[in-house]
Order: structure tokens, then C-alpha cells, then sequence
């Protein structure tokens, strides 16, 4: 059941990663792409814009359980340097239930606000709908869940066996 669940961790953590990145590649690619454009070209393309936008936003909610999964995300490194074994897995559980109560918050609220703002649409891009941007957060917060029990598991915590 633990490597079930660790291999099913690793497959998202991955796939969350890639997602991220191809975001990173396509935000700055349309950068580049509007910068040629506006100052070269002298003809702005205005759906580049939102889409930079849009593309650094899943950027950010997909590369977040990475974080949480490398135990970088909410960090308590001195008092979990000072603390003995014992203290130190009370802590992992401390800040494992706050983590998910952060991220159901956000996993919660994210899917209300995607909903509702599935009545909008882009601006360039009218044909799109905001709900697109917004499902951002509910999807990056359960990779996130997944990264944090994840975490809990198998903590890793390369920052700090490197750095003593």
C-alpha cells in the first residue's frame, strides 16, 4: 500500500513538474513573442498578454507540490534541527494537518471561484473562459495533497542533510 501510494506519488509529482516547466517554456516564449511584436513589429498581439498571465498562474499551482513534496514548502528547519526523533514526527504530522488544511481551503475555494468565473472570458481571447485560468488552484492543490502525504510517508529533506 506505501509504494503504491509512493509510486502514484512520484508519477504525479512528475507530471505536475512537467506541466510546470511546459508553462515556464510557453510564458516565456509568448514574452519574447510580444516583445517582437509591440517594439519590433509595432503590432501588439493583446492575446499574448492574459495567456502570460494564465501560463505563469498554472506555472506557479503545478510546481507548488513539488515544493511540498521536497519539504520546502513550510519549513521549520531550526526547531526541527533542536528537536529529538520523537519531536521531529510530531512536527512532520504538525505541519503535514496544517498543509492540508491550507490546501483544502484552497482546493475548496478555488473550484467556487473557477465556477463562478466560468461566466467570463479572456480578454483577446472572448472565446475563452476564465474558468480555464481559475482551475488552476483546485488542480495544483490536489497534486499538492497528494505531495504532502507524500511527504509525510517518505519525508526527504535534502536542505537539511546537505547543509550540517
Amino acid at each position: 500500500m506505501k509504494s503504491a501510494f509512493l509510486r502514484l506519488d512520484h508519477w504525479t509529482n512528475s507530471l505536475s513538474m512537467a506541466v510546470a516547466c511546459l508553462m515556464l517554456v510557453i510564458a516565456s516564449a509568448l514574452g519574447v513573442f510580444q516583445i517582437v511584436t509591440r517594439f519590433v513589429l509595432e503590432q501588439p498581439a493583446e492575446w499574448s498578454e492574459i495567456l502570460i498571465r494564465v501560463s505563469l498562474i498554472w506555472m506557479v499551482f503545478m510546481g507548488i507540490p513539488t515544493a511540498f513534496r521536497q519539504g520546502a514548502m513550510v519549513s521549520v528547519d531550526v526547531l526541527y534541527r533542536w528537536s529529538p526523533p520523537k519531536m521531529r514526527r510530531l512536527l512532520d504530522w504538525m505541519v503535514c494537518l496544517a498543509a492540508l488544511t491550507l490546501i483544502a481551503v484552497i482546493v475548496w475555494w478555488g473550484w467556487d471561484y473557477a465556477k463562478r468565473g466560468g461566466v467570463q472570458s479572456m480578454a483577446g481571447l472572448e472565446s475563452v473562459s476564465m474558468f480555464w485560468a481559475y482551475v488552476a488552484m483546485p488542480v495544483g492543490g490536489l497534486f499538492s495533497i497528494i505531495g504532502i502525504i507524500g511527504n509525510l510517508i517518505d519525508p526527504q529533506r535534502q536542505e537539511l542533510e546537505t547543509a550540517q
